[in-house]
């Protein structure tokens, strides 16, 4: 009980900032909050925090004993709620998520919104990264990422089937050579994402009919950008071709200002998951939040034709 007791204490530590607002929050004395961060540290062997009585830094080793120690009193939450559940309980705690920036910005972050609204019990909480993160590291509950994690310790759900669509706008379509194989993309203007600038980029494509193999082109263009919403909006205007995700440019497709080309041909899948950590017990809030996106996304974002 003393190391639960623990755990709880760094947390309400590391969520409050400082020692002087632990302090005040938990009806303590500064020295009486100072004495136990201490005698913490002591008896783990490490430093957690580097502090001044304003001011909390988190160590690498408190970052990791902050993180793993949440999944630690999320089980421990959520066991004592199942205990109960023919009570029908609402759904309460920290609901934490990692997602990439445009997709999360675009569907997850309302989707988290209108969650957060029917269950006011729950504290949500989205961080947006150009990468997605380690799960347990960091401290996230749930992380929206592009394909099947390699890792066999944390389970995936697909919540939306996604694929790459090569495409330009008609007027560019109008004044542009044909392209009838991926190879024909290298006499192209191509609108591509960057996020250095060490090498071009590949663009990967597979056959309609599977006979052919999985073909792969080097593309070069003089409009580039490290975001993906930028390379949409020069595409609609006509400087060039990109290879975007389904989800982002579905209705552009269906209204008629950005046209699917390559016949033939098509880019390699891009499913959505999300993913979670393997444990005993997994959070309802966890569950039910999976369940929601899963459910709602497929009226934010039209189904994929058949290939």
């Amino acid at each position: 009980m003393a190391h639960l007791d623990d755990l709880a204490f760094f947390q309400h530590l590391a969520r409050a900032g400082s020692l002087t607002a632990t302090a005040r929050e938990l009806g303590l004395s500064l020295s009486a909050v100072s004495k136990r961060l201490k005698q913490l540290e002591a008896r783990l062997g490490v430093e957690l925090a580097a502090r001044t009585t304003r001011r909390l830094t988190l160590t690498a080793e408190g970052e990791r004993y902050l993180a793993r120690g949440a999944l630690i009193l999320d089980e421990l939450e959520e066991l004592e709620n199942a205990l109960g559940e023919g009570a029908d309980q609402a759904l309460s705690g920290r609901l934490r998520v990692n997602a990439t920036f445009g997709f999360g910005r675009r569907h997850i972050a309302p989707l988290l919104s209108r969650f957060c609204a029917e269950h006011p019990e729950v504290e949500g909480w989205l961080e947006l990264t150009n990468f997605p993160l380690n799960l347990s590291d960091h401290g996230f509950d749930i992380g929206i990422r592009i394909g099947e994690p390699p890792e066999s310790r944390l389970v995936a759900r697909r919540i939306l089937a996604n694929r790459r669509v090569l495409c330009a706008s008609p007027a560019y379509i109008a004044q542009a050579l044909p392209i009838h194989t991926p190879v024909d993309l290298q006499q192209h203007a191509c609108l591509v994402i960057r996020e250095n600038d060490s090498d071009f980029p590949l663009w990967r494509f597979e056959p309609c009919d599977q006979r052919t193999k999985l073909q792969s082109v080097k593309v070069n263009g003089r409009l580039a950008s490290n975001d993906g919403e930028v390379i949409t909006r020069l595409a609609l205007d006509g400087h060039g071709v990109m290879l975007r995700s389904w989800w982002d440019v579905n209705e552009h497709l269906a209204s008629g200002a950005l046209v699917e080309l390559l016949p033939g041909w098509q880019g390699v899948r891009a499913d959505f998951y999300a993913v979670y950590e393997q444990r005993r017990h997994v959070p309802a809030r966890l569950r039910a939040f999976i369940d929601y996106v899963q459910r709602e996304i497929a009226g934010r974002v039209s189904a994929m034709p058949e290939s």
